[in-house]
């Protein structure tokens, strides 16, 4: 049996960045803070919380605190409440999520309508929502296009969570268009997303089977799942090499691996060498 592993498995730029800041203000400051977890995955989590960084779900006033802002990005009145509590801020946010931001509070200014292409529940899409004092459109799919509001807007600029699936968000947009005489479309999907996407779409048609290793609270892992198992029947979403079944790899020749931007190597490796095993 034949495993092939994804040249783009495993942690992007953003999250590398963000796990690497938040372990540095762990070994020199005290005090560490966090509203809510650093990435969407249950090891990276573990290890935050091991080194000493405290997961809160409100800011309060006290001395000599730090808050640790996480990969995802936060609101900017969370930003103007942690400096009026006296926080010391270290900001950890993906400069590319940081790069959405900018483009909001600036098409705000031109009184351009927000339009977000995501999930609203999603850390990410929260964060950029609390960059500006308009209330923006918030479409997470092409079946839930509020046709009502969207025929009212005439001039509006398009942003999209960096996770999306690409080939959805440019069908969304499209109609979008049909709709909205002025609009500018900003294809926020990050780079690392694009190329983990792009080599989806063809390793489950090269092998037997596809792995996706991830947390399930992964929007992009999630997005790499879909798109597999739209093109390979067997497709699994595992979390550890707990989540695994002998019999998917019956009468298998090969298996191809690939992991969310949020996954650690050190679980894409446990999880390789325990299927290595099965063929002994």
């Amino acid at each position: 049996m034949k495993i092939n592993i994804a040249k783009s498995a495993g942690f992007c730029f953003g999250v590398k960045r963000a796990v690497d800041i938040a372990l540095k203000t762990a070994k020199n400051e005290k005090n560490v803070e966090m509203l809510g977890d650093i990435v969407h995955n249950e090891e990276v989590v573990k290890a935050i919380r091991n080194a000493g960084i405290r997961k809160v779900k409100r800011l309060k006033k006290g001395e000599n605190k730090v808050l640790l802002i996480r990969a995802h990005g936060v609101s900017r009145d969370t930003v103007d409440r942690a400096n009026k509590f006296g926080y010391k801020i270290i900001d950890a946010t993906c400069p590319m999520v940081r790069g959405i931001h900018n483009i909001v509070r600036k098409m705000e200014k031109m009184n351009c309508k927000p339009i977000i292409i995501g999930d609203k529940k999603h850390d990410e899409v929260k964060g950029i929502i609390g960059q500006i004092k308009t209330k923006p459109i918030i479409i997470d799919s092409i079946n839930n296009i509020p046709y009502g509001k969207i025929k009212k807007v005439k001039r509006a600029c398009v942003v999209v969570q960096s996770t999306q699936n690409i080939e959805k968000v440019i069908k969304l947009v499209s109609i979008l268009k049909n709709y909205i005489e002025d609009l500018k479309f900003f294809n926020t999907v990050c780079n690392p997303t694009r190329i983990k996407q792009n080599e989806i779409k063809t390793m489950p048609k090269e092998n037997d089977i596809m792995i996706i290793i991830g947390s399930k609270t992964s929007a992009n892992t999630k997005r790499l799942y879909e798109i597999s198992k739209s093109l390979n029947k067997k497709s699994f979403w595992i979390q550890s090499k707990n989540d695994i079944k002998t019999f998917w790899f019956k009468d298998i020749s090969t298996v191809g691996i690939t992991a969310g931007a949020s996954t650690p190597d050190y679980t894409t490796k446990e999880i390789v060498d325990f299927i290595k095993n099965l063929n002994n």
